[in-house]
């Protein structure tokens, strides 16, 4: 097989891998072959992988072949290539979390809810993508597996903290990735790579083990295409026991969904939630996106969601977990773990009790603001990112420990990312699609923010931008 081709393999789209191996047209051995030839050639580049299991991937690619010729797929996604961030557990392989300071030697025998679904789907696995420690801060770096570019400049950040996951959908290294987003960490790197996210209503896919950032953490889809994502989240919001905070179950085919279109939606357009400070041709780029909705029949209105920047509220609630985490380890541990993220945690350790708890109720009326809101508007569009990826070598303090870009953005990953935590806080549905790219060839992220638990629409809503915009669609050439 041809470099070309096997690159070609390898970017299919996972309906595209399905209707294939559906017809017999192809197999989900020359997709997995296609696709661990290109990590090979490009992960060395790109360090998107932290693991790479070319053996386990072939094997379950074989067993899905004989299915596919038995006609008798196992389930939505058989054969579709996939790979796990390096947060969530996965039976066979270690979950380090970008750290020293976990120890590899012990049993990994569990599948977190997210790859026990797709397992049981016939998903192939490729590997773990790389994560900065614990998915602390919104760029993908670590003591333990170093800095991951972006696939479009790799002198610049791809985003964090899922950035491997981000630059695999991107070069089309697997169809599926599994990212988590606790302040933005699907949203930012998928904005960053020019590919699509979803942070999907809190509870709609389970977590376990439970995140030490608790309901502010979500686990979901990244991937090239809105249908992607969909066939994708049908299979990860099914039911999972271990997680006492899921939503109830709802039997739904998100894909079947997709092309009912958003004629007569009520969209708010927010070009700065009233308190952030967005980069010329991120702003540009974002209005003129607009134009694609109301091709598609929505009415826009220019209208914020009337809170206030809840930055502190969630610096409370996601320091506090750092602080959990911190404190997990011994005093050995500790000397080998990320100094920025040892800076955050010791921050967090200072928080009382009666300040966490006035931020966990202020969380509160934050929830019912923006619920408010959504009785007038049926989506919230606002840019993902207020900024373009910026060059790794204008990180303060350097790519490691550092976590923000120096300039008037702040000092912090969050404060760069104003866009993103409030949703995390609110919990609702939360999706980045590519909108252009900057005159430097840097890909710029809408975010659609919908009405709590209306996940579908949101998709529904993407899919319409995504049809409106097929120019915006483009791969990266490392």
């Amino acid at each position: 097989m041809g470099r070309t081709v096997g690159k070609e393999l390898s970017q299919l789209s996972a309906t595209a891998q399905i209707d294939l191996y559906r017809s017999g047209k192809l197999s989900p051995v020359e997709v997995t072959r296609a696709a661990l030839g290109c990590i090979e050639a490009l992960n060395p580049k790109v360090n998107a992988f932290c693991l790479v299991a070319a053996d386990e991937a072939l094997a379950a690619a074989k067993a899905s072949e004989a299915r596919w010729l038995r006609g008798e797929p196992l389930g939505r996604v058989d054969g579709v290539t996939t790979t796990i961030k390096d947060l969530v557990l996965s039976a066979g392989w270690p979950t380090l979390r970008g750290s020293r300071a976990v120890n590899r030697n012990q049993p990994w025998t569990e599948d977190a809810p997210s790859v026990a679904r797709l397992r049981e789907h016939g998903a192939v696995f490729l590997g773990k993508t790389t994560t900065p420690e614990f998915g602390w801060k919104g760029i993908t770096d670590s003591p333990l597996t170093g800095i991951t570019p972006n696939p479009w400049n790799l002198k610049h950040t791809a985003g964090g903290s899922s950035g491997g996951a981000g630059v695999a959908a991107a070069l089309g290294l697997g169809a599926l990735h599994i990212g988590t987003d606790g302040g933005g960490s699907i949203r930012i790197p998928s904005s960053f790579c020019g590919v699509f996210g979803i942070k999907a209503s809190h509870g709609r896919v389970a977590v376990y083990p439970p995140s030490p950032f608790g309901s502010l953490s979500h686990a979901g889809p990244m991937t090239f295409s809105v249908a992607d994502a969909a066939l994708m989240l049908t299979v990860l919001a099914e039911p999972d026991p271990r997680d006492a905070g899921a939503l109830p179950y709802e039997p739904r085919d998100y894909v079947a969904a997709l092309e009912a279109g958003i004629r007569g939606c009520r969209i708010a357009f927010s070009p700065d939630l009233g308190y952030a400070t967005v980069d010329p041709d991120v702003a540009r780029l974002v209005r003129g996106g607009l134009s694609a909705f109301e091709a598609q029949g929505a009415t826009i209105e220019e209208v914020g969601p009337g809170f206030e920047n809840p930055l502190g509220m969630f610096r409370t609630i996601w320091y506090a977990g750092a602080a959990q985490v911190y404190r997990s380890f011994s005093d050995s541990q500790r000397e080998v773990l990320d100094p920025g993220f040892v800076s955050v945690a010791k921050e967090g350790m200072k928080i009382t009790l009666p300040d966490y708890l006035a931020n966990a109720t202020a969380r509160m009326g934050l929830g019912a603001t923006v619920r408010r809101f959504h009785q007038r508007f049926d989506f919230l569009v606002t840019p993902t990112m207020p900024i373009p990826a910026f060059p790794l070598s204008k990180v303060a303090g350097g790519p490691i420990p550092g976590d923000a870009p120096i300039g008037p953005n702040g000092e912090r990953w969050d404060d760069w990312s104003p866009f993103t935590y409030p949703f995390n806080l609110t919990g609702q549905p939360a999706a980045t699609v590519p909108c252009g790219f900057t005159p430097a060839g840097l890909p710029v992220g809408l975010q659609i923010v919908g009405r709590p638990f209306d996940d579908v629409g949101v998709l529904r809503a993407a899919r319409a931008f995504e049809s409106a915009c097929p120019e915006h669609w483009k791969r990266p050439t490392v």
